[in-house]
């Protein structure tokens, strides 16, 4: 499911903070603009008009916006449930009516179903997908996982597969796939007006496995907290010219990552089987969930686990209070030849962890395929206790 893009009418900034808080927590990437529409003039996905006031003014910003936005969904928001401005509404163009404020099951509902009629207008049509890769700490192996899972998507799906480098300074994509942009993500941001296909074509640099690398910053105080605006508005961008956008967020929380977190369909959050890496775990998933990013889209990827495990799988699913949707095996020996050559583990020959993600690629293509196998769990009581402790 691709994100929507969200438009909020309304004047009173305690009504723009909720109804942006309940188009964030939803299990649906809405991408949220408060001000103006999104730039080449395409239109939104979802506009709520706030007609608390004026209610003629607001009819007519409901019929502006129907005529400019003509397959987007309206919610008209009110004070109370009167029927003749629920009738003004729906003859201006409303396609949902909700009483101040709206109750969350029925909000959420309704931007299903404006996402549902969204689908069957675009038809067979590429959607884009963007799965964003954050590690519970430094090291953990985020970029290795998103780099292979990027190489091994091109490969078995044939499709149009962006995977964007969000570290600033020291981010490693490029490196890892063994390329030498001359472009990064900065030119990207810098020349927003600009940003076509044609122009994109020329930032990005293309892999020998079809995947597209737009490349990390080699400025350490850029990306910044003055550019999440900015970021949010390039994935935007980037959802109309591909099929699926792989984002390597890091492990840091700033505003540049939590726009990718927002626009994100999935979030994996890349742990190992340490007491550092559980005890941050925790505190991201708990940090999520306050940022008001709805917590169905996590998905907890144990790397580098290796028996005998310093904590057991189901002891860290219990701590984290969520599944483990896979586990990736240790081995330093391959990862790092892989990596010193600049060669993906998909292409450097068969090998247990490649075989990996091979199955866990083919999981996102076909989210009902089978889940691997659990490994069995040992008690190792220090860590534990430790662990423990911790909270």
């Amino acid at each position: 499911m691709a994100q929507l893009v969200g438009l909020i009418v309304s004047e009173d900034e305690a009504f723009k903070k909720h109804i942006e808080r309940l188009l964030r927590s939803g299990a649906i990437p809405v991408s949220v603009i408060d001000d103006r529409l999104p730039r080449e003039g395409t239109p939104p996905d979802l506009v709520i008009v706030d007609t608390r006031g004026d209610a003629s003014s607001a009819m007519s910003n409901i019929e502006r916006l129907r005529a400019r936005a003509q397959g987007a969904g309206i919610f008209a928001v009110a004070l109370t449930t009167d029927p003749d401005l629920i009738l003004q509404s729906m003859r201006a163009g409303a396609n949902e009516f909700f009483t101040w404020p709206p109750a969350e099951e029925a909000f959420h509902g309704a931007v299903r179903r404006t996402a549902g009629r969204r689908e069957t207008t675009q038809g067979a049509g590429p959607v884009a997908t963007t799965l964003v890769f954050f590690g519970a700490k430094g090291g953990a192996g985020t970029t290795t996982v998103s780099v292979n899972c990027g190489v091994e998507l091109s490969r078995l799906s044939k499709r149009s597969i962006v995977i964007v480098d969000l570290k600033p300074g020291l981010g490693e994509v490029a490196l890892f796939l063994g390329v030498r942009p001359r472009y990064s993500l900065l030119d990207a941001i810098d020349n927003l007006h600009r940003l076509d296909r044609e122009f994109l074509r020329e930032l990005v640099i293309k892999h020998k496995s079809g995947l597209e690398i737009l490349a990390g910053s080699d400025q350490f105080d850029r990306p910044g907290a003055a550019d999440g605006g900015a970021i949010e508005e390039l994935f935007r961008l980037l959802a109309r010219q591909y099929e699926y956008i792989l984002v390597d967020a890091g492990s840091q929380i700033n505003s540049c990552t939590v726009a990718a977190l927002y626009t994100a369909d999935t979030m994996f959050l890349v742990a190992n089987p340490d007491v550092p890496s559980v005890r941050n775990a925790q505190r991201l998933l708990d940090r999520v969930r306050q940022l008001g990013a709805c917590g169905e889209r996590v998905r907890v990827l144990l790397n580098r686990a290796a028996e005998p495990y310093p904590i057991p799988p189901k002891q860290i699913e219990g701590a984290l209070g969520h599944p483990i949707h896979h586990t990736f095996p240790s081995d330093y020996k391959t990862v790092s030849a892989a990596l010193n050559s600049g060669v993906p583990l998909a292409l450097t020959g068969n090998s247990d962890i490649a075989a990996q993600f091979d199955r866990f690629t083919r999981r996102i293509l076909d989210p009902t395929a089978e889940a691997p196998s659990a490994q069995p769990a040992r008690r190792v009581r220090p860590a534990l206790e430790r662990l423990a402790s911790l909270w």
